[in-house]
């Protein structure tokens, strides 16, 4: 009786705590609505971004730069929520961190709607950071909102959470892609600009309803940490400014200077995190074997996300050619098809969790393994069924929109299989030491995926169509390998997982 009164005591303590938003604490409204805006701002215009790299009155670049860009960008977001996080454990504080966060995302999309080249590639670096540094913390504050991992409303809290996520992405093509490709590029950048605006206006109304635990700095650098972090990150500034400023004033400077070493930076980050890791002596034998399954996720997942990914790149720059995008006769704007997959999320989200409870209580539910290995196989059954519109197109003909949608749709189905389970296993194999960091680890395989999506598709690299039937086909026989390999692997890896299941 005394710990229960305890706990209902602090749950009222919680800053927070009174039951205003469908039950929950009045600031997972605030936190609801910010991630709701910024994923508007987001999404809205990486649905522009490829359209806007190929078309004549915008960039007018070839599809296969276009999907590098588009590759790096996304690539970068992931990687920059590593060190987000980093920062607001050690300096800000993930309070001050969203913020900040925001104002930068928001003076991005700014630059993105100024008609230039140079503020257009200097906008995506910042939506590239400020995304990183929010994506990396908002979700903590959701956490801060609850008594502990044992309160009953956090894991409902996070899934009102989730469908703020969905709402934002599904809602922006519509609006943004409608306006970018309709009315003006750079007025759909300009409106994701107003709803980043929009989310952090209501962020800064609504902070008086967080927990006081957003506010605290975890870990917090010693005067002697920060002056060293500051010296070396001058350094590094200094030796890149040096570096970019002799090859621009040789003459010699072209985008590829910038693609190709972030690239690589996407490629190798990933290898040094895990490996960095894994070559930690304080971690004892079962935490050592726990990582070595890791790596066979970390693998899977990004194999599935470098094709995932290329649903708003390499799908989307072929729906802009070669689909007939109407309904009834009515035409549509192709960033609208981004709609598909967020609609599909907050359709089937609930019956997958349904259905995994079902199996459970049946003692039938796949192992984790298992469902990584559905989710590779349902990836690599998406670009399988790819090749219908590709061979339609190739006849001359324009596939029928329901062809893209389709293709959409198995994704999601593949997205609902793998990424919830990933992220939760992730967070039961992180060791101790690195609890707090290896959700920016998971994210990592996006970036993983991605900047092999990049490599290829650039023209001064690999220089692949990756709309072309027989990488397609490569890609799908590649992701079922894959997948195939998971499962019959299944029991090495569930025994070095130890008691996790």
């Amino acid at each position: 009786m005394a710990t229960s009164l305890t706990k209902d005591s602090a749950r009222r303590d919680t800053p927070g705590s009174e039951q205003t938003f469908f039950g929950h604490p009045r600031g997972l409204a605030t936190l609801f609505l910010t991630e709701m805006w910024e994923r508007f701002s987001y999404y809205g215009m990486r649905a522009l971004l490829p359209l806007y790299l190929v078309a004549p009155g915008g960039m007018h670049l070839s599809a296969g730069t276009a999907t590098a860009i588009y590759s790096v960008y996304v690539s970068l977001v992931y990687l920059l929520a590593l060190p987000g996080g980093w920062f607001a454990d050690r300096v800000l504080g993930p309070r001050r961190t969203v913020a900040v966060a925001g104002l930068i995302i928001m003076v991005g999309h700014l630059c993105l709607a100024v008609p230039a080249s140079g503020t257009f590639y200097g906008g995506l670096g910042l939506v590239a950071l400020g995304s990183g540094l929010l994506k990396a913390n908002i979700s903590t504050m959701v956490g801060h909102l609850y008594d502990g991992p044992d309160d009953p409303r956090r894991d409902g809290g996070f899934t009102l959470f989730y469908i703020g996520i969905n709402l934002g992405a599904f809602a922006a093509p519509l609006v943004i892609g409608t306006v970018g490709e309709n009315v003006n590029w750079h007025f759909g950048f300009a409106l994701a600009a107003v709803g980043m605006a929009l989310g952090l206006g209501q962020f800064l109304l609504g902070t008086r309803h967080l927990s006081e635990r957003s506010d605290v700095v975890p870990t917090p650098l010693s005067a002697a940490e920060k002056a060293a972090t500051l010296r070396k990150g001058l350094v590094w500034l200094a030796i890149a400014a040096v570096f970019y400023g002799v090859v621009g004033f040789t003459g010699h400077f072209t985008l590829n200077w910038a693609l190709i070493p972030l690239t690589v930076v996407g490629l190798v980050v990933p290898v040094l995190v895990i490996g960095r890791i894994k070559r930690d002596r304080e971690l004892d034998a079962a935490e050592q074997s726990k990582m070595s399954a890791y790596v066979w996720f970390f693998i899977a997942a990004a194999v599935f996300w470098m094709i995932y990914d290329q649903g708003g790149s390499t799908l989307s720059l072929f729906a802009e050619g070669k689909a007939d995008n109407t309904v009834f006769g009515w035409e549509f704007p192709v960033s609208w098809y981004q709609s598909v997959n967020p609609v599909m999320i907050m359709a089937l989200a609930p019956v997958f969790a349904w259905l995994w409870l079902w199996l459970n209580r049946r003692g039938q539910e796949p192992s984790t393994i298992v469902k990584f290995a559905a989710g590779l196989v349902l990836i690599g059954a998406s670009f399988f069924l790819f090749l219908a519109p590709l061979s339609i197109a190739e006849g001359g003909h324009k596939a029928a929109a329901l062809w893209v949608a389709g293709i959409y749709f198995v994704q999601t189905l593949g997205e609902l299989t793998l990424s919830p389970v990933g992220l939760s296993v992730t967070t039961k194999m992180a060791p101790t030491k690195y609890a707090s960091q290896m959700m920016g680890v998971w994210f990592l395989a996006v970036t993983a995926g991605d900047s092999v999506t990049a490599l290829l598709s650039n023209p001064a690299v690999g220089g692949v169509d990756l709309d072309r039937m027989g990488f397609v086909a490569l890609e799908a026989v590649l992701a079922v390998i894959a997948g195939g390999a998971v499962w019959m692997y299944r029991k090495r890896v569930n025994s070095l997982m130890g008691d996790v299941h």
